[in-house]
């Protein structure tokens, strides 16, 4: 298939692009490069450089004969989102708008979406399935939910099928190394301690040590990018063999903490890697794990990469790579 990669530069987008073309689909990149990096662009890809909020260049570019589009471009980081929530409206809702409309109009028929599991908000029960009451608690979750709403819509009126893949933590790098671009003014968490390692960052902050959890820190589902990949390319396969769109969580179906990743990124790097204890987060749950059943039974997929020391190891790696570090 020729496949139009939104936001293929990015640190998600460039290994699901990667992953495409070596399995022998024709690939096409659009970035803003705002958070991508063009280390991340090869030679067999195809490169539009541009905003999707620029309506006609982007139904321009669309219009070169695509089988389908993944779509992972989107402001991300959550606190951000309750501050500037204009931002997000834009860039998430409206430009998320004129990529749907621009493939009506190109005759495009399939669309991979990046979704995420913040469309869920404080669980209810764990681990989270895909019936889970969908609540979220802060406007970039919002806006994740609200698009999938939308894509629904266009299913029934235009036909327009589509995945939405609810990613709970993306982390982990290429652990082959083909891919290192980082990612520029990471938010999450795993990146961050990267950072702090490599001496980029002073300290690190750990937001609160009084969960009901067992070292007290925050628990989340990290599922390795690379995984996460696969997903993507299950999906469309998924959206092509059958002709109807879905709907899955991504995760790795088990938790770590904030400090499991920070001592074993301490023992992993060799570094000391200061954590600074601080105050719980508004909105931030105790703890937060997938259930991927559904992806599983619909897609053959699972997460085989995920475990905290690959997490770890692949990130370092990436980091030591591209900074040149000792």
């Amino acid at each position: 298939m020729k496949v139009l990669i939104i936001g293929g530069a990015g640190y998600i987008g460039s290994h699901v692009a990667r992953l495409f073309a070596d399995k022998g689909h024709r690939v096409d990149i659009v970035d803003n490069l705002s958070t991508g990096s063009r280390d991340n662009l090869f030679p067999d890809y195809g490169f539009f450089e541009g905003s999707i909020l620029d309506y006609p260049w982007l139904l321009d570019v669309m219009k070169r004969g695509y089988d389908a589009i993944v779509h992972l471009a989107a402001s991300k980081a959550a606190g951000e989102s309750m501050l500037v929530p204009e931002k997000y409206s834009v860039q998430n809702i409206a430009g998320t708008i004129n990529i749907i409309n621009a493939a009506c109009e190109a005759g495009i028929r399939a669309i991979v979406f990046s979704s995420s599991a913040a469309v869920y908000g404080e669980p209810k029960y764990l681990p989270i399935d895909e019936l889970h009451p969908q609540n979220p608690e802060n406007y970039y979750g919002f806006t994740k939910l609200e698009i999938e709403r939308i894509l629904a819509w266009y299913d029934k009126l235009k036909g327009l099928k589509f995945a939405a893949l609810r990613y709970f933590n993306a982390a982990g790098y290429d652990p082959a190394g083909v891919i290192h671009g980082l990612e520029k003014n990471p938010a999450n968490l795993i990146p961050v301690i990267m950072e702090v390692a490599a001496g980029m960052r002073p300290k690190i902050d750990v937001f609160g040590t009084d969960y009901p959890t067992p070292d007290g820190t925050g628990v989340r589902d990290y599922i390795h990018v690379s995984d996460l990949a696969e997903a993507h390319l299950a999906a469309l396969e998924y959206v092509a063999r059958e002709g109807r769109s879905l709907t899955v969580n991504l995760g790795s179906e088990s938790g770590l903490s904030v400090l499991e990743l920070i001592e074993a990124a301490r023992r992993i790097t060799g570094k000391a890697i200061p954590a600074n204890i601080v105050g719980r987060r508004p909105g931030d749950p105790a703890k937060l794990v997938a259930s991927s059943a559904a992806a599983k039974r619909l897609m053959g997929w699972e997460a085989r990469r995920s475990d905290l020391e690959t997490l770890i190891s692949t990130t370092w790696q990436a980091y030591r790579r591209s900074l040149n570090l000792k």
